[in-house]
């Protein structure tokens, strides 16, 4: 299509339907048979809109108003949900939410994988979709006065966020506290555009389950003027604070965390459960978000292995062994395997901390170890996967096949990546018997998901 033929112009207005959203929660309109996507529409609405930016196959519209609103639309509850990147669809009701992400997954499943007939079951939601975060970052900036908030979208321009309604209310207090300490200590902030300036960060976490808190501060050098201050306004404000800590980062990046912590209050670690497992959580350890719903998730994953306490499991992208230590209660041994040394160091921390010693953690590459274990004469008879959002390496698949397990549960977080490997998966032996979609980050376009996948008789 030329430049002339395209049916819009930027700074023009239309009257549009909305004929489907993006995984990236976009509507989709069409002006003539052009695609134009507009952030914030919905499904099935009428609206007017205006086109701010256009592409040689498709445009962006800005939506002015609804002239016909989606039954699930609704007024978001956060101010500056507009401007902040975090929080996608909070216009939507959480049922509408919930089957959007259904949809999302059957959408990838049949149109990439060409599955036609699969069950995919409703999303599992929360009882309460807000406060479930147990981690949050927030940067620091300086415009005019302090902002601690979160980047705008596709930006590193921070809104300012005295309250954030997917993160726990403790964080409230935190932000608070040392957008205090910083006015009345005159704390210098770090400038990205510069390098200098001390604060960058703050990180706090909560343990969901014993309610521990961590606050890290993210600082450029090696100490903080006026630390005993800070330490006393935080202990005072926060209930159960175990542990504060200077996170140093020096470096010109846009990596949050440096590879230093210099604990000044309390701990080093607080520590939270996943169903009966203890887990000990450092300022640079990897654990999930959502606590309620990994557990169902988890729970999902475990149901699906359908082990009986004679089986060989291999747990492939292992992380910091979550999963793992689930398995070990019904299978004979678990391997788990993962690249991140750290996250392998964590997670026999992890098992030793639970009195687990079925489970044998192994720092490598999955599309390399796993072959080197059937090569021993390690066979699976259960693999699950729960790859990064790029989906499994095509070698550990060929590996899959060639072992041929009874079953494989593959988590994803990218139903995209997810039907590309059940579809290369179902060329080579396999049956996608059932998909399981869990919300574990409820207000965003996010959806993970469960897949049984069982070996096909000859």
């Amino acid at each position: 299509m030329t430049e002339r033929t395209i049916p819009v112009q930027k700074n023009q207005n239309y009257i549009v339907d909305i004929s489907g959203i993006t995984s990236e929660g976009y509507g989709v309109a069409r002006v003539e048979g052009f695609t134009v996507f507009v952030e914030g529409a919905l499904n099935s609405e009428q609206a007017e809109i205006r086109i701010i930016k256009v592409l040689k196959n498709y445009a962006y519209g800005k939506l002015l108003r609804i002239l016909k609103p989606h039954t699930g639309r609704v007024e978001p509850s956060c101010g500056v949900v507009k401007r902040c990147g975090g929080c996608q669809l909070q216009h939507m009701s959480y049922e509408a939410q919930l089957q959007y992400k259904t949809r999302q997954v059957k959408d990838a499943v049949e149109r990439i994988g060409g599955f036609k007939g699969v069950t995919v079951h409703d999303t599992i939601g929360m009882d309460n979709p807000w406060r479930y975060r147990n981690k949050a970052q927030f940067p620091v900036g300086m415009n005019g006065d302090v902002q601690i908030g979160f980047y705008a979208n596709r930006s590193h321009a921070i809104i300012d966020t005295p309250q954030c309604l997917i993160q726990d209310a403790i964080n409230d207090n935190v932000t608070r506290t040392v957008r205090e300490f910083i006015k009345k200590y005159d704390i210098s902030i770090y400038n990205e555009d510069t390098g200098k300036g001390l604060i960058r960060h703050i990180v706090v976490r909560k343990a969901f389950r014993t309610g521990e808190v961590m606050v890290c501060i993210v600082v450029n050098g090696e100490d903080l003027p006026c630390i005993d201050a800070l330490i006393e306004m935080l202990r005072s404000s926060i209930d159960n604070l175990k542990s504060i800590v200077l996170n140093i980062n020096k470096k010109r990046t846009n990596v949050v965390l440096g590879e230093k912590n210099i604990v000044v209050f309390g701990e080093e670690a607080i520590y939270d459960y996943i169903g009966e497992f203890k887990f000990r959580i450092s300022p640079l350890s990897f654990f999930q978000i959502n606590p309620v719903q990994t557990a169902v998730l988890y729970n999902k994953v475990l149901e699906y292995a359908n082990l009986n306490g004679d089986e060989i499991v291999f747990d492939a992208y292992c992380g910091i062994g979550t999963i793992s230590l689930f398995l070990s209660k019904r299978a004979k041994k678990v391997y788990g395997v993962e690249i991140v040394h750290q996250a392998i160091e964590n997670a026999k921390e992890n098992a030793a901390l639970n009195g687990v010693k079925n489970v044998e953690f192994i720092d490598g590459e999955s599309e390399t170890v796993i072959p080197e274990l059937y090569a021993k004469g390690i066979k699976a008879d259960v693999i699950v996967v729960d790859p990064p959002r790029k989906g499994c390496d095509e070698k550990l698949l060929d590996a899959i096949a060639e072992m041929g397990p009874e079953r494989v549960v593959y988590v994803s977080c990218n139903p995209a990546t997810l039907a590309r490997d059940l579809k290369y998966l179902s060329e080579r032996g396999y049956e996608i018997k059932e998909i399981q979609p869990v919300d574990m980050f409820p207000q965003t376009v996010h959806v993970e998901t469960v897949v049984l996948i069982t070996r096909v008789e000859k």
